[in-house]
């Protein structure tokens, strides 16, 4: 807030924020993570897409896991290390369209690593449960400890909660990047190359090739791995801007990112459920109390998850790479969505042993594949699978003690939204090189994120778990191309991500941005959300209420209403589990509606009342600006002036 009141646009206030949370909240992003962000510019009068998700490196081949005995990447330590793309998609996003100086922007940072920062309980309690993985065994994570194990009388214990945390490596990292962005010159342009620069292809990535090239460390596997990500793969490497994959529902358009992320299961959702809810004698999704409504979501989202596992993945390169990566427009036809929508009867799924299965479609004239998913591998927190998974998706009852302590183990995400009085808005979803994903680059300051994670092995792209089969020709394709999804590990690619960034608009407008962290539920997470603001808001116009209290009413009611999601999908984090048919959901909605799922076929499971979800959005209207935040777990805040 403080940016926008000192003459700052929004996209300066989200940069400066994103920088500071990799200080302040280091256990659920950092400088060596990734980002997508979705804008909006008032003086383009466009939306934009900044992509910051790094790729995969060169080294990091097929054959290189299968050398190591390993049929999926690991989610934590080295070997499963991309780029990190963070810091050139902000100040990309700065020169293109930010005010400030990189100096003014990163002050804040540098002044919390260099003279501390409260020690949130939350990062207390992380570094607690991560101190075995840190301190004990072949390959803890030793630089990590001499990081963040700075008790308070010296010795090497986690911090306790509200006591100052200082990163004083982090800090110098981000001087010595100032010093060679100014050594530029004074243009703001010039600034921001050399900026990225020192970074991709100067010091930052000459470290980074140091300690990947020289050193090892225990993973999620529980054995001692180097690391595949060298220098040249930073030097490579450069954040683009893209076009937003548009999606529309009701008349609202939603922009996303392309199939490189996550962000068309939203907008395939959508286009499901489009017309099939909020007219009479249909499901209402502004109530609490009716399963119908929560059923349809749940089947539409777990179709469009299907259609994420068999389709989705970077298309840069694609074709060159014999891979068949839908274009969005193909995942959206009309003709392929009614399809789809077809799908979706009065009971859930019924395919197969499990009672649910993954139903990929074929989108474009494409023959159906999925992933041959592995038998999950045990996860110990003890011996390196401390980093796996998020926090705010964790699979036991908050009474599982050892749940609890793998979920503070776990890495998250964070994700700020940005409107200022100019117009703009920003939509960003950091994410990644948390503390607890691999062990700290001495020289820097920080952790490199975990992202090749997301990527399949050709030893499980086979055609298990396919329904319908399809002919004998399209099976016989499909297994060809088992080993090319479109997620298949492939050097030089970018992750299929789940970081899913959101901005809607009215008649061509900028309306709101929103978002949310939750690994692979936070699209499943935003339907509900969109569901909800877009039906109050034509119920507002309907009834002839004032449509900027409806607006403001309905933000903050979105984010507190229950909400829920499916885990069918296998999960997009190591050890890539999936419960098929389960579907979690919040205890606030009616008494009723976890029943009826059940008799609709669901695995319905109730969970506390306030434990899914962190969506927060602001919107434009009519002049004002206006905000929500979510109160679970009192981490997010709605500040406007």
């Amino acid at each position: 807030m403080g940016v926008l009141e000192r003459g700052g646009n929004a996209f300066d206030a989200a940069a400066a924020a994103g920088f500071v949370l990799q200080v302040v909240e280091p256990h659920l992003n950092g400088p060596g993570g990734d980002m997508p962000v979705v804008l909006w510019s008032a003086q383009d009068r466009r939306a934009h897409v900044v992509c910051g998700q790094g790729t995969v490196p060169a080294a990091a081949t097929p054959q290189a896991f299968a050398d190591l005995g390993l049929t999926a990447v690991p989610g934590s330590g080295l070997l499963p290390a991309t780029v990190p793309g963070v810091f050139g998609a902000w100040t990309l996003l700065l020169q293109r369209w930010g005010t400030w100086r990189l100096r003014d922007v990163l002050e804040p940072a540098i002044g919390y690593a260099r003279h501390g920062a409260p020690v949130l309980p939350r990062v207390a309690a992380t570094l607690e449960s991560v101190t075995p993985l840190f301190t004990e065994g072949p390959g803890a994570w030793s630089t990590s400890a001499a990081t963040y194990l700075t008790g308070d009388d010296g010795a090497a214990r986690a911090p306790r909660a509200w006591s100052r945390l200082r990163l004083s490596a982090l800090a110098d990292t981000y001087d010595r990047v100032l010093a060679a962005a100014e050594a530029a010159g004074s243009g703001r342009d010039a600034q921001y190359e050399a900026a990225r620069e020192h970074w991709y292809r100067g010091e930052v990535a000459d470290a980074v090739d140091r300690f990947f090239s020289t050193t090892s460390w225990r993973d999620a596997t529980g054995a001692v791995h180097p690391g595949l990500l060298r220098g040249s793969d930073l030097a490579g490497w450069e954040p683009t801007v893209e076009e937003p994959a548009l999606g529309e529902y009701r008349g609202v358009q939603v922009a996303k990112t392309g199939t490189w992320g996550q962000g068309p299961v939203l907008l395939q959702t959508l286009a499901l459920l489009d017309g099939q809810l909020g007219a009479d004698g249909s499901p209402d999704p502004l109530s609490e109390d009716d399963d119908e409504w929560v059923h349809a979501c749940a089947a539409a989202f777990d179709l469009a998850s299907a259609d994420r596992e068999a389709w989705y993945g970077d298309p840069v390169g694609a074709e060159r790479d014999g891979v068949d990566v839908p274009a969005v427009a193909d995942l959206l036809d009309p003709v392929y969505t009614a399809s789809r929508r077809a799908l979706i009867g009065a009971r859930a799924g019924s395919a197969g042993p499990g009672g649910h299965e993954l139903q990929p479609g074929w989108p474009g004239g494409t023959s159906r594949r999925l992933p041959q998913l592995p038998v999950p591998p045990r996860v110990d927190t003890a011996d390196g699978g401390a980093a796996v998974g998020e926090p705010t998706v964790d699979r036991r009852p908050p009474a599982d003690e050892l749940g609890r302590r793998e979920e503070l183990g776990r890495g998250d995400t964070v994700h700020v939204d940005v409107a200022d009085r100019w117009g703009n808005l920003v939509s960003a979803t950091p994410s990644g090189g948390w503390l607890q994903s691999s062990p700290v680059v001495p020289e820097l300051g920080f952790a490199l994120g975990t992202r090749a994670q997301m990527c399949w092995l050709p030893a499980s792209a086979g055609t298990a778990g396919v329904t319908g089969g399809g002919s004998p020709r399209s099976r016989s394709r499909a297994a060809r191309w088992g080993s090319t999804l479109g997620s298949t590990l492939r050097p030089g690619r970018r992750p299929r991500t789940t970081l899913s960034p959101t901005l809607l608009l009215r008649d061509g407008e900028p309306w709101m941005a929103l978002g949310t962290p939750g690994g692979d539920q936070q699209d499943a997470w935003q339907v509900p959300f969109v569901l909800r603001v877009v039906h109050a808001a034509e119920r507002a116009r309907a009834t002839r209420s004032s449509a900027g209290e409806a607006v403001e009413t309905a933000l903050q009611a979105a984010v507190d209403a229950p909400t829920f999601h499916t885990e069918t999908a296998p999960s997009s984090f190591w050890p890539r589990q999936a419960v098929p048919g389960r579907l979690l959901l919040e205890g606030r909605f009616g008494p009723g509606v976890a029943e009826g799922l059940r008799r609709r076929g669901w695995d319905a499971q109730v969970v506390d009342g306030w434990s899914l979800g962190r969506l927060s959005a602001v919107a434009l209207d009519g002049g004002w600006v206006r905000a929500a935040a979510n109160p679970r777990g009192a981490q997010g805040y709605a500040v406007g002036r």
